[in-house]
């Protein structure tokens, strides 16, 4: 399997849609014609509205729409919302039936979905997030180096913990949220190696009081920074610390996969540490407009990482000596000084 770095390049000009709207792309009309660049998501169990990884990759499609001059719904740009598994396989043929010319799985649990549809219909770009199927042609593969973000978040939470106790509380449990759990325990390893790292699966990413009930056992073990990967089940960690923190207790969050600075506000301070984000929207943005250009990287995977800027760790409010030793830490990922494993031990 033949994999690459891509470098993210501005996006596609207006001058160019026009240019190819003239030459018989189709583009969509108010009386909602298809178009060959149509584009549409199908998400996880989490929901597009998240506030993590799929609404990422909404407000990534959105942005490729306005910046195109496509509009919602058939024809332009659209999401289909899954509540569980058996959700995926209906919602991509809903989209293949209304023509959407490149879809997109986010997620890796929509990975076997995506699989089988590219085999049906060959005519389709296909686009996984977050997991690999190879030797298939029509279909592009995102994957991110979550952990090299995770450690940066360990890094994070070593600086800034008073307790030398921290958590970590993952969604479903898989390779990909243990490469978060993996990434993290290192980076807070490397600063101490006494400091404590707590492991909790909630075994779902829509269960944000089954969030909430994990993140208060942490909390009341005195471990005062939890790194989240749970996507809407993390809402949950949120909602504790909060009501923590409105009682006068120091404790913290660090968001995953967009920065969740927002999501820890309350009347009188923020709760978010920092956010550990993966580009997803603009990988969504890139793979779009590949496809718009007619040079979707069918049959590759696409990797983004510390480097290319397509992860990083979002200060939202550490120390300024916290913030130092992440990017010291940053720099030496970069320069290859410290190799972060995605396996959990």
């Amino acid at each position: 399997m033949k994999t690459r770095k891509i470098i993210f390049g501005s996006l596609l000009s207006l001058g160019l849609v026009l240019t190819l709207a003239g030459c018989g792309s189709q583009a969509k009309s108010s009386a909602g014609k298809t178009t060959k660049n149509s584009v549409a998501l199908v998400t996880d169990g989490g929901g597009i509205d998240d506030k993590s990884f799929n609404q990422s990759a909404w407000e990534g499609l959105k942005a490729w729409g306005k910046e195109n001059k496509f509009s919602k719904g058939v024809g332009g740009y659209d999401y289909a919302q899954s509540t569980s598994p058996s959700d995926f396989t209906p919602n991509i043929n809903k989209l293949i039936k209304a023509k959407y010319k490149t879809v997109l799985g986010i997620g890796y649990q929509v990975q076997k979905n995506i699989a089988d549809a590219s085999k049906q219909y060959s005519d389709v770009n296909f686009v996984i997030v977050d997991s690999v199927i190879p030797n298939q042609k029509n279909v592009a593969s995102v994957m991110f180096k979550a952990e090299q973000s995770s450690f940066l978040a360990g890094v994070a939470a070593a600086e800034t913990t008073k307790t030398n106790k921290v958590g970590f509380i993952g969604g479903v449990k898989s390779d990909i949220v243990e490469g978060f759990q993996a990434g993290f325990t290192q980076g807070v390893k490397a600063v101490n190696k006494n400091i404590s790292v707590d492991v909790k699966y909630a075994g779902s990413f829509s269960k944000a009081d089954l969030g909430k009930s994990l993140a208060d056992a942490m909390y009341s073990n005195q471990e005062d920074v939890i790194y989240q990967a749970a996507g809407g089940t993390g809402n949950g960690v949120f909602t504790s610390a909060k009501g923590l923190a409105k009682d006068g207790k120091k404790v913290w969050v660090i968001g995953v996969d967009r920065d969740q600075k927002a999501d820890g506000k309350y009347n009188g301070g923020n709760v978010t540490l920092a956010s550990a984000v993966k580009e997803v929207g603009i990988a969504v943005q890139d793979l779009s407009n590949k496809a718009l250009k007619g040079n979707f990287p069918g049959g590759k995977t696409i990797e983004y990482d510390l480097k290319d800027k397509g992860v990083s760790l979002v200060n939202d409010n550490m120390s300024e000596s916290a913030e130092k030793q992440v990017n010291a830490y940053k720099e030496k990922i970069i320069n290859g000084d410290i190799s972060v494993s995605a396996k959990a031990n």
